[in-house]
């Protein structure tokens, strides 16, 4: 991905970005959080409850979804970085660590990478469900397939969201912003360029056909700093019956 300076959005402010359960003006660092595609900033909304009250978690709320449906959706994965990397410079005045979930974890990665290049790195990269960001895509491209074949690999992915999606209703109202999160992840190229500084954390699920532990181990080539390796019980979205364990984990590294 060609990586640019930070776009003025002229739209919407860090705190529509970047909302939060909870607001801890007093903590030492920030956690700010990547939604996985088809995701919203809600899938994070209870994790400062089992986190140490030293963390602030804020969630990254994508455009055209939940309360920021009106506003047009992005498929561009340097454009969403460079849109959220600008929104966050009133949160830098603390140390962030960044987390992301399958399409999050590539944004939270190149994330990493733009705030490397603006002299303010984040301390700690947690990526989850992801191989790392320099291997070729394997899967064929489904953002547009037909709905058949789109839910198909949905419920490949395991998880509660391909349920909800058989009703039509919801599907209909929800479609739109899915295909364009898979079309977002689907053309993003990995662009080569000076490794990370700040320590990674790799998170998968041992039942997750889309990331092997070779896949997980190529993390280490993208930064000079210590990279670990956990895989949990479970399928893509692991995290969520492990919750408990990835929060553990996160605690510890950033303790």
């Amino acid at each position: 991905m060609k990586r640019t300076a930070p776009l003025r959005s002229g739209r919407s402010s860090w705190a529509t970005w970047f909302p939060t359960a909870r607001s801890r003006p007093f903590a030492r660092l920030r956690l700010l959080c990547f939604p996985h595609a088809g995701g919203s900033a809600a899938v994070y909304h209870q994790w400062h409850l089992a986190l140490s009250p030293a963390i602030e978690v804020r969630s990254v709320q994508y455009p055209g979804r939940a309360d920021r449906m009106s506003e047009p959706l992005i498929s561009d994965a340097a454009r969403m970085v460079g849109l959220v990397t600008e929104a966050m410079g009133p949160l830098l005045d603390r140390p962030v660590a960044l987390f992301g979930h399958s399409m999050g974890a590539v944004l939270a990665y190149e994330t990493a990478r733009a705030l490397h290049d603006l002299g303010t790195p984040p301390v700690h990269l947690f990526v989850s469900g992801r191989r790392a960001p320099q291997i070729p895509p394997r899967e064929e491209p489904v953002a547009r397939a037909d709905d058949e074949t789109f839910m198909r690999s949905l419920r490949a992915l395991g998880g509660t969201d391909a349920d909800v999606l058989d009703d039509p209703e919801i599907r209909d109202l929800t479609f739109p912003y899915v295909r364009n999160d898979f079309e977002l992840i689907e053309s993003y190229v990995h662009r080569d360029g000076p490794p990370l500084g700040c320590p990674v954390t790799v998170l998968a699920g041992d039942e997750d056909a889309q990331v092997t532990p070779e896949d997980a181990g190529r993390w280490r080539e993208v930064t000079t700093e210590e990279v670990t390796v956990r895989f949990l019980p479970g399928d893509h979205f692991y995290l969520v019956p492990r919750q408990a364990e990835v929060l553990a984990e996160i605690d510890r590294a950033l303790d």
